[in-house]
Order: structure tokens, then sequence, then C-alpha cells
């Protein structure tokens, strides 16, 4: 698992990690049951506090992303995968609103902007 962590981000250390986490597991490159390094060896490599790596799993199992096993680590929980698609959903709203409040600071006509997405979607398919 490869996590990096900013100093000059200006969000907090454990945020930086749930958010990366979360990524993780979003985009399938962590898939349920996978184990996760525990709090101290996690803590360990990024030379951060264990108190920080806790309240990052605390956080990450709210979410229901991961599950903790007292004796046994942290793993990705079998979240069910309509939460999983929802919280996908979410994320590609949330760059879909940057796309478009950048295109209108560029004064970019919905057109133009459609006509610009439909290209690069079939660009891909190809």
């Amino acid at each position: 698992m490869n996590i990096v962590i900013s100093s000059t981000s200006g969000e907090p250390i454990y945020a930086q990690i749930v958010g990366q986490v979360r990524q993780m597991i979003l985009q399938g490159e962590l898939l349920s049951g996978t184990p996760l390094p525990s709090i101290r060896l996690l803590a360990k490599e990024l030379q951060i506090s264990v108190i920080t790596t806790k309240r990052a799993y605390e956080e990450l199992e709210r979410e229901g992303l991961i599950n903790s096993i007292v004796g046994k680590g942290s793993f990705v929980s079998g979240a069910d995968q309509e939460y999983i698609r929802e919280q996908r959903l979410r994320m590609v709203e949330g760059k879909l609103k940057e796309i478009i409040d950048e295109s209108r600071q560029l004064g970019m006509e919905y057109a133009e902007l459609a006509e610009m997405l439909k290209l690069l979607y079939e660009e891909e398919q190809e």
C-alpha cells in the first residue's frame, strides 16, 4: 500500500491517509478482504504517530470501508458493491463540477464542453 504524506498540503495527516486509502478501495486497487498494515507498522513506515494512524483507521471503519478485528488486524470490508458504486459516482460528480467551473471561467458554452467530453469518451474506447 503506497501512501504519500505531504507536510505542505494543509490537510491533516490522518485525513490524507483516509483519502488515499478510500481512493484505493473505491478504485478497486484494494479488494474486499485485503489486509491493511497494522496501525504500528503504518505509523513506522510513514514516520508518524500511532495515534494519527489509529484515527485514520477509525475514520475508515466509520465509513464502512474497513473492518478491524482485535488480534487479527484491519481488512478492507466486504462493503456492498452498490455502496462502493455510489461513492465512486460521487467522486465523478465532484470532478465534473470542477470541470464545469473551469470551463465557465474559460467562457466555454455547454455544447462545446459536451462535444469535448464526447470526443474524449469515444477516444478512450478505441
